[in-house]
C-alpha cells in the first residue's frame, strides 16, 4: 500500500488480543512497582509485566517479566484476576488490546533495580499509592490491595 505524501498510514489491528502477565509482588505490606519506559503506558507506574512467550506458563512468564525488568527474584503464589486492557491512539482508535493476566508473587531475593524496559523500580506501601500522586497504570491501587488481601490469608 502506497501512503500518499502528507498522510499516515492506518495502524493495523491485530486480529486477537495479545495476552500477556502482571508479576504482582507484596512483601510486607509493600509492592513492587515500575516506571515503564516504552508505549503503553509509559512514565506511568505499574506492575512488572509483558506478554507470555510461545510454551511458557503464566506463572514462568510473571516470574521472568519479574526478573527482567527489577532484578528481583520471586516465587508464584497463583493467578489472582484477569483485566482487558486498551491501547488507543490520541484520536480514540484501537491499537492494541491486551489480557493482562495477574499473578500473585512473594518476594525471594534481590533488590530492585530498574532493567529491561523500566525507568524506574521501587517499593510503595500500599496505603501510600492512593495519597501519593503518582502517575499509575489503571487499576494498580485496586489490584495491589486485592493482592495483599488475599497474601494475608496465605
Amino acid at each position: 500500500m502506497t501512503v500518499p505524501p502528507g498522510e499516515r498510514a492506518p495502524v493495523q489491528v491485530p486480529a486477537r488480543p495479545a495476552v500477556a502477565v502482571l508479576a504482582v509482588l507484596v512483601d510486607r505490606g509493600r509492592v513492587l512497582l515500575v516506571r515503564r519506559a516504552n508505549p503503553p503506558d509509559a512514565g506511568r507506574w505499574g506492575f512488572p509485566g509483558g506478554r507470555i512467550e510461545v510454551g511458557e506458563t503464566i506463572e514462568a512468564a510473571a516470574l521472568r517479566e519479574l526478573r527482567e525488568e527489577t532484578a528481583v527474584t520471586g516465587r508464584a503464589a497463583g493467578v489472582i484476576t484477569a483485566l482487558d486492557a486498551f491501547d488507543r491512539g490520541e484520536d480514540g482508535a484501537l491499537r492494541h488490546h491486551f489480557v493482562l493476566v495477574a499473578v500473585l508473587c512473594a518476594w525471594e531475593a534481590g533488590i530492585p533495580a530498574a532493567g529491561d524496559d523500566a525507568l524506574e523500580a521501587r517499593w510503595f506501601d500500599v496505603a501510600e499509592l492512593r495519597d501519593a500522586g503518582l502517575a499509575m497504570s489503571a487499576d494498580v491501587d485496586t489490584l495491589a490491595l486485592r493482592a495483599l488481601e488475599i497474601a494475608a490469608r496465605r
